[in-house]
């Protein structure tokens, strides 16, 4: 099976919804996606070969997405990259073809080295896609009559975010695709008549698999504006009515702060569910979001080397437990020591996992694979506690875990005590260089009402342990974050030039 046979909704059932231009019917979608493989074959790219792609989110990006991995294997990029992040990413992949829409970003196309094609996709008036070959690279190729690719091939590439190291290479086969696909389908019963608003980066595996994957799986419709605006949010619920969205905290926290101006929309279109991946999301902010939108808050827990998916919590009536991240839909999930043994329920160790949705590996990394992949395990470098009903608890990144003279800490427990301040909006708590304790605590906040370092401190001293009080709360504009959204933990006492 491949991601073609992935897009089984009905032929007359909308399959993409562009709130800027037309939509498209799942027939009209196969067809389209079809005929742009044959378009790419015709240009000589091959199966196996790396098709990077810097498009802005919407139909377009999605269509080009599913073409180039069914062609070859897609590389898909931020599209906010420079010119030399771009460069590094060519050559990184190997890739040998570059798409663009209407031949933007410039950085991008700056970027290409003399053997890399460029191809422009161009909208047609009816919404789908069509692609232009600009340049064909150094090397003359033939028109390949390739066939369709196995379960085996790999779909796309993708890197590890590389905040502390080089990114590493996550080959993804269109087996691990479908299989957290489907789990996904299953965890939240997806269906046709679901509509999801796409609020996700599609360079990203989340907006990829768990927005886009997901729902074309279902046979639903998927909501694909250019990327996610706040301002723009509501009115979006409010024409499209979807009924559920995935989004990263940091989003869900924005949408928060403007739902009060939105009460109407909020009560004529309830949401069947929320979902929340890619990083921790605050218990604190759950209870918020479920009792201003009136809609279970579902946390769930993904790595791009599990294609996405790989525990949540469950939908009513089933127990959700805030503060965990539910148990595995389709992945064995357990828990290892530092030599590799697994231990006993409630025991604190290393998340570990095992899964169809699990890559092989990294690619030509045999470093790397060594110390992440263990007896079929995959070492997921989080640490955390399985409790007598399966539900997982994350305590945080394993490199992230701040050790203040031997007292280990969770800065996730310290960014929840933050966060129920009232005039605190965003919290992080990190880790700081430290000649006697080896590492101290500080914590960088954003507030939405008037407070002082001492209140704050205060308010930390009569809800944690003295060890885990920070020793100094810095009160900035914004917390910085990467191109996902994801806040820099690790390296926030460098950016705000914290030494010891």
């Amino acid at each position: 099976m491949n991601l073609f046979e992935l897009l089984a909704g009905e032929d007359n059932h909308l399959a993409l919804v562009s709130p800027e231009g037309r939509s498209l019917t799942y027939k009209q979608l196969r067809e389209n996606v079809a005929g742009l493989v044959s378009q790419l074959h015709s240009f000589g790219l091959k199966p196996g070969e790396r098709i990077a792609i810097a498009m802005n989110n919407g139909s377009p990006m999605a269509i080009t997405f599913l073409a180039a991995a069914l062609s070859g294997t897609a590389a898909p990029l931020n599209p906010k990259y420079k010119q030399d992040e771009f460069a590094f990413y060519y050559a990184d992949t190997q890739a040998k073809a570059l798409i663009t829409l209407s031949e933007e970003p410039k950085a991008a196309i700056a970027a290409l080295t003399p053997d890399m094609m460029l191809i422009n996709a161009k909208v047609n008036c009816d919404g789908t896609l069509s692609f232009e070959l600009i340049k064909t690279g150094s090397k003359l190729r033939e028109s390949s009559n390739s066939s369709a690719p196995n379960a085996n091939d790999v779909a796309m590439i993708l890197h590890t975010s590389g905040t502390t190291s080089r990114p590493k290479r996550v080959p993804i086969r269109h087996r691990n695709l479908i299989a957290s696909a489907k789990n996904i389908i299953g965890a939240y019963s997806l269906t046709a008549a679901d509509t999801t608003l796409c609020l996700m980066p599609l360079f990203h595996v989340h907006g990829l698999v768990g927005c886009l994957l997901a729902t074309l799986g279902s046979g639903g419709t998927l909501v694909c504006p250019n990327g996610f605006n706040a301002l723009e949010f509501w009115k979006l619920v409010d024409t499209y009515k979807p009924t559920w969205y995935s989004a990263a905290p940091t989003m869900h926290q924005t949408i928060l702060a403007r739902a009060s101006r939105n009460t109407e929309i909020v009560k004529a279109n309830p949401f069947r569910f929320i979902r929340s991946s890619s990083a921790s999301l605050p218990p604190i902010i759950i209870e918020q979001l479920e009792a201003t939108l009136d809609a279970p808050v579902v946390e769930s827990y993904s790595m791009t080397e599990a294609s996405h998916l790989m525990t949540t919590n469950p939908l009513p009536p089933k127990v959700r437990k805030p503060g965990t991240v539910g148990y595995g839909f389709g992945v064995e999930v357990g828990i290892m020591d530092s030599e590799g043994n697994l231990l006993p329920q409630g025991n604190l160790g290393e998340v570990v996992v095992k899964a169809p949705n699990v890559i092989d590996g990294y690619e030509n990394n045999p470093e790397a694979n060594a110390t992440a992949f263990v007896n079929s395990w995959f070492r997921t470098g989080d640490q955390g506690t399985i409790d007598e009903d399966g539900y997982l608890r994350l305590t945080g990144r394993i490199k992230e875990l701040i050790n203040r003279g031997g007292e280990k800490i969770s800065p996730l427990e310290v960014d929840d005590i933050l966060l129920r301040h009232p005039a605190v909006a965003e919290a992080l708590a990190f880790a700081v260089p430290h000649k006697s304790l080896g590492e101290d605590i500080h914590a960088a906040v954003v507030l939405k009402a008037e407070a002082s370092e001492k209140e704050l401190l205060a308010h930390c001293s009569t809800m944690l342990a003295n060890f885990k009080v920070p020793k100094q709360i810095h009160i900035l504009d914004q917390l910085p974050r990467g191109a996902t959204g994801k806040l820099q933990r690790l390296a926030m006492a460098k950016l705000l030039s914290i030494g010891e």
